[in-house]
């Protein structure tokens, strides 16, 4: 089974456990490091057996008219209600920003400043869009258009001086484990709070009649969000192996992947469970 994993921490754990799990069922699988564009392409193919990061809205121009042609099956949404878009911290949403539209009235406080992430990206480009139209007052607003890394390492730095800062946030990701902080709420369809995503797990479009039991496997893989918080922490954050923190987790939660495993079966005709157990106990 080959994997398309993308360079996002969240899918790489994710596959991982999948892929530890159905090592223990009695398949081989390796996984491929690849641009989406190159995943999406090999479903089609038959070169990439699974890719489970089908971010929506984001890829639904990507994923969309495979689906429409018979060529990919959107499987199962694996990660549901994920949230995005602009945070504080839990200080100032106790102080009283809660909504984008508080921001305005503590401009000075925020320095009139959004720290936003790499230029291109979708919020960047709502939160500019809410600048040039002057939405909730952010018309004399500046977005701090940085990387990723640099963004989350001022944002730490602000909080540790006990300063305010509104910046971007999303989960899964480990900013929601290490970091005390709150989403807050759209106003005036901003659009650049309370974005729900889902992410999609995409497989070929004959991967039901090919292998029942791993459709069936991937049709029931859905993690919660707080344990995928939990792997990108580690992985990302404190930089342990995925497949360590995949083994220990396995080990210490066989009672959800129980559920995953539901009616499945291994290649050797026992429960797909019992595999599992016999390798993680």
């Amino acid at each position: 089974m080959r994997f398309g994993v993308p360079p996002w921490p969240g899918v790489t754990v994710k596959s991982e456990v999948a892929a530890q799990l159905m090592q223990a069922m009695g398949y081989q699988t390796r996984q491929r490091d690849l641009a989406v564009s190159v995943i999406l392409a090999g479903l089609t193919r038959n070169d990439i057996d699974v890719y489970l990061g089908g971010w929506y809205p984001v890829q639904t121009d990507m994923v969309e008219p495979l689906v429409a042609d018979n060529k990919v099956e959107k499987l199962v949404s694996n990660i549901q209600g994920a949230n995005s878009g602009l945070v504080v911290p839990q200080y100032v949403y106790d102080a009283g920003v809660t909504s984008v539209a508080d921001l305005d009235a503590h401009r000075d406080r925020f320095d009139g400043e959004i720290q936003g992430i790499e230029a291109g990206t979708g919020i960047n480009t709502a939160i500019l869009s809410a600048i040039d139209n002057d939405i909730v007052g952010l018309g004399d607003w500046s977005l701090n258009e940085s990387s990723t890394a640099a963004m989350l390492a001022q944002a730490e730095q602000n909080m540790a001086n006990g300063e305010w800062v509104t910046f971007v946030g999303w989960e899964p990701h480990w900013m929601n484990v290490s970091f005390d902080m709150a989403y807050l709420d759209d106003a005036e369809d901003a659009g650049i709070a309370q974005i729900e995503s889902t992410v999609w797990t995409v497989v070929p479009a004959n991967m039901a009649t090919e292998d029942p039991q791993l459709h069936r496997f991937l049709s029931q893989y859905v993690v919660d969000i707080e344990d995928q918080n939990a792997w990108v922490h580690s992985y990302s954050y404190e930089d342990r192996p995925a497949d360590e923190v995949a083994s220990e987790w396995i080990s210490a939660n066989l009672g959800t992947v129980a559920t995953w495993l539901e009616g499945v079966t291994a290649k050797d005709g026992q429960p797909a469970i019992e595999a599992v157990r016999a390798s993680y106990q």
